[in-house]
C-alpha cells in the first residue's frame, strides 16, 4: 500500500510539472503550511499565538491603549520565530519558477515576507492579510520599517505612536479589519485569468482569500493543492497531493527543469 501511495503521488507531480512547462499564466497561492516549514508556528492552530493569547480585535487597538499595549506584546511574542526564519524550499522552488520566467504571480496570506526574501520581487506578490514586516500609521498612512519601530519599543513605547500622534500598527489584517481593496482585486483578477492555480499549504477555510480557488477554477484553471490536512476543494480540484510543501514543491520544480 506505501508503495502505491508514492507511486500515485510520484505521478500527480508529474501531471503538476507538465501543467507548469505548458502554462501561460501560473498563478500560485500559499498559507500558513509552507511557512511553518521555516519553523513560523501556523498561528491558529493547537500551540500557535491564538492558543497562547486572546486576539485584539480592529476596533479595540483603535479606541484602547491598553488593548494597544495587549496587541504589540503578542506581536513581540511573534518575532521570537519571525527573527530567526529564512526561506525554505518551498519558498526557494517558487522563487526558481520566478527566476524561469514560469510564475505570473504569488497570492499569498501569510505575513511574514519571505516570498520577497526569497527572491521573487515585490511587485509579483499579492499579500492579502499584509506584512508584519512593515508598520504603517493608522491616521496618516506613513510606513516605518519593523527595525525602526523595535528601536521605539526598546526605547520605552509599549505601543508606538507616530508623530502625527496616530497609532503604529503593523501592516497587517487584524481580526475585524477590513480586507485590502486593491490587493484582493488583483488577487480575483489573477486567479480568474490563471490557467494553472496551485495551493500551497492553505486549509481554504478564511474568507475571501479561500475563494481564489473557487474563481480560479470556475474560469477553467488546472487547479492543484497541495497540504497535509483536508481543504473543501479536495474534490474540485484537478491533482490533490497529500504531503509536505517543500518537498513536493521541491520535487515539481525539479521535473520542470529537468525536461
Amino acid at each position: 500500500m506505501a508503495k502505491k501511495t508514492i507511486e500515485k503521488t510520484n505521478e500527480k507531480i508529474t501531471i503538476a510539472a507538465d501543467k507548469i512547462k505548458a502554462s501561460n499564466n501560473l498563478v500560485i497561492f500559499t498559507g500558513a503550511g509552507i511557512s511553518t516549514e521555516s519553523g513560523i508556528p501556523d498561528y491558529r492552530s493547537q500551540g500557535g499565538i491564538w492558543d497562547k493569547f486572546q486576539p485584539v480585535y480592529f476596533d479595540e487597538f483603535m479606541s484602547s491603549k491598553k488593548a494597544r499595549i495587549k496587541y504589540w506584546e503578542q506581536r513581540l511574542d511573534m518575532e521570537k520565530s519571525l527573527s530567526v526564519s529564512k526561506p525554505n524550499k518551498g519558498h526557494k522552488s517558487i522563487a526558481k519558477l520566478h527566476e524561469m520566467g514560469k510564475l505570473k504571480a504569488l497570492i499569498t496570506q501569510n505575513i511574514d515576507g519571505l516570498h520577497e526574501a526569497s527572491g521573487i520581487p515585490a511587485k509579483k506578490i499579492i499579500e492579502l492579510h499584509g506584512n508584519t514586516r512593515r508598520v504603517r500609521c493608522m491616521s496618516c498612512s506613513k510606513l516605518i520599517s519593523w527595525e525602526e519601530t523595535q528601536k521605539m519599543i526598546d526605547a520605552g513605547e509599549k505601543a508606538p505612536e507616530c508623530s502625527c500622534g496616530g497609532y503604529f500598527k503593523p501592516d497587517t489584517v487584524s481580526f475585524g479589519q477590513a480586507m485590502p481593496v486593491e490587493e484582493t482585486r488583483r488577487a480575483v483578477e489573477l486567479s480568474t485569468n490563471s490557467d494553472v492555480f496551485i495551493v500551497v499549504g492553505s486549509t481554504l477555510l478564511v474568507q475571501p482569500a479561500a475563494l481564489m480557488p473557487e474563481y480560479a477554477k470556475t474560469a477553467g484553471a488546472f487547479l492543484v493543492i497541495i497540504n497535509l490536512s483536508e481543504t473543501p476543494y479536495d474534490t474540485k480540484c484537478d491533482v490533490l497531493i497529500r504531503g509536505k510543501a517543500g518537498d513536493v514543491l521541491k520535487n515539481i520544480v525539479n521535473q520542470v527543469i529537468s525536461d
